[in-house]
């Protein structure tokens, strides 16, 4: 029985895909089992040529319509049969020997419902970009709680793996958010039981102007504060300061999207 499932919603992912594929590849031992779903959602830029090669008992493609990531996401959700469960998009790419330490960090803490951590921002070369919002989120690794992630989504998605009993407990991620569903779904998950941390770079997050935080990061941060209103309320005062941080935040990526046109237009 594999011990972990990952599951990658993909659309017209040729280009990424590949190094994404070889990194969840290099997880596996011969006694760590690790299985690869990629829910494609009917690409047309020859992302399942760039698959096949990789295609074995551990490595699946489907290729069907979706409503979306999280849709491809819950429908390899539901495909797994393993103790743990994570997502790693298509363009992103897993540090070597992540799984295995996410695994030892929950099987040490059974009541926690998942595990996270170090996540550096990169670019469409590989480079380590925005470092100083990746160092402004790993400030409050340290005071870590739910309260604290209502304020402030300081965790990296590629760096997390959930306990599979956790995820059946809150149920699908919800496909009608075009950009913070999985901020949605952990908040809902942490009341499961609160999150551990891996003290290791566990995966790198890939920004493009084309990703979904780079052409949506308005709707996503509208999206999220919603997502912490509808859990902790209108009058908690730490609701209020994640309402004034994301316009602050909002100001900033558009002052840094401006810059990296004028930077292209240049080249």
């Amino acid at each position: 029985m594999h011990k972990v499932t990952v599951i990658t919603p993909s659309f017209n992912s040729a280009k990424f895909i590949e190094i994404c594929i070889k990194s969840i590849a290099i997880q596996r031992t011969e006694t760590f089992k690790v299985r690869h779903i990629i829910m494609d959602g009917g690409s047309t830029d020859g992302t399942a040529d760039v698959v096949k090669p990789y295609l074995n008992e551990d490595t699946e493609f489907i290729s069907k319509s979706d409503k979306g990531p999280a849709d491809a996401i819950n429908h390899g959700i539901a495909l797994s049969n393993s103790e743990y469960v994570c997502w790693l998009n298509a363009d992103d790419v897993y540090e070597p020997g992540a799984l295995e330490r996410a695994v030892a960090m929950l099987d040490a803490n059974p009541k926690a419902s998942f595990c996270y951590g170090y996540c550096p921002i990169i670019n469409e070369n590989g480079n380590e970009i925005r470092k100083f919002i990746t160092r402004f989120k790993e400030l409050f690794f340290p005071i870590a709680s739910l309260a604290i992630f209502q304020t402030l989504n300081f965790i990296s998605q590629p760096s997390v793996l959930f306990r599979s009993s956790a995820v059946r407990e809150i149920g699908e991620l919800k496909f009608d958010l075009k950009a913070a569903w999985d901020y949605d779904f952990l908040l809902r998950i942490w009341k499961v039981g609160s999150p551990v941390r891996v003290k290791a770079i566990q995966a790198y997050f890939r920004w493009t102007p084309q990703s979904i935080s780079g052409q949506n990061f308005e709707v996503q941060f509208k999206e999220a504060f919603s997502a912490a209103v509808n859990q902790a309320g209108y009058w908690k005062p730490w609701i209020w300061i994640h309402w004034i941080s994301i316009r602050f935040i909002i100001i900033l990526y558009l002052l840094m999207t401006f810059k990296h046109r004028k930077r292209m237009s240049k080249a």
